[in-house]
């Protein structure tokens, strides 16, 4: 077996989805000096043919990395490392993808509309996606089963190879995401989960039994399949006065 692919099962042996065994190497790579400080990483193509992976699986790493401190990217620059040692930081965890569903499954989503849409620029920023990238876009409120008044307005938007999913709209319940493994014989591995404050807008406010301006919180959650590649976002906005979290958060053990 090639060392490359070696280091891509990780140093625990343990099976990881697929770019974060390639984060994993790369970043046992530049820790190790194999990338100076102030170098470029070889291009996208060149690790998509030393790893044997996808466009999406390399992308999702080197976003991971960057995240991390280690490299820096500037379109039409080429990716350079910035340093070899990681910032000691902590690490929160809010829930586990099985908690998600029991979560799906206790509210129900009426859709109020559904399209096919384009990322532009600024749609693009906001999904982590590629300008052109085609996308369904869904809406509606959430609302506890049996109880008509909505707690939650929802907007997902569904990478266009699942779209086919629009087919369970209204006809079935549980999380979008299940439909998608369903549907087409994948899986989700790891959903990302990011708070923001807002003000609720003018669509969700009448709904939420607010005025518009309201204060909010908006969860953004992000579906990765096992290849890194991302299937599915969602922006849940719910009433700040309505809305709680509670989390566990545990010290980054080094090396971990």
């Amino acid at each position: 077996m090639p060392a490359s692919r070696a280091q891509a099962r990780g140093a625990s042996g343990e099976e990881a989805p697929l770019y974060r065994r390639l984060v994993e190497a790369l970043r046992a790579e530049i820790e190790a000096g194999a990338h100076p400080v102030g170098s470029l990483l070889p291009t996208e193509g060149e690790l998509q043919s030393r790893f044997g992976v996808s466009r999406h699986t390399v992308r999702e790493a080197l976003r991971q990395l960057k995240d991390e401190g280690l490299i820096s990217s500037r379109q039409g620059a080429g990716t350079t490392v910035v340093s070899r040692v990681r910032p000691k930081r902590f690490v929160h965890e809010v829930a586990s993808i099985n908690d998600l569903i029991a979560h799906a499954q206790e509210l129900k989503y009426e859709v109020d509309s559904s399209a096919m849409v384009v990322a532009d620029a600024e749609l693009a920023q906001r999904l982590g996606c590629e300008e052109g990238e085609r996308w369904l876009r869904i809406e509606g409120f959430r609302h506890p089963e049996g109880d008509p008044a909505p707690v939650a307005w929802t907007e997902a938007f569904i990478r266009s190879e699942f779209a086919g999913v629009a087919l369970f709209l209204g006809r079935r319940p549980g999380p979008i995401y299940l439909w998608i493994e369903e549907m087409y014989g994948t899986s989700v591995e790891e959903v990302e989960q990011v708070l923001y404050g807002r003000e609720i807008f003018e669509t969700a406010a009448e709904g939420l039994g607010v005025e518009p301006g309201h204060p909010g919180v908006e969860v953004k959650r992000t579906y990765r399949l096992g290849d890194g590649a991302c299937a599915l976002v969602a922006f849940t906005l719910y009433r700040a006065d309505h809305f709680s979290l509670s989390m566990t958060m545990r010290r980054a053990r080094p090396g971990g």
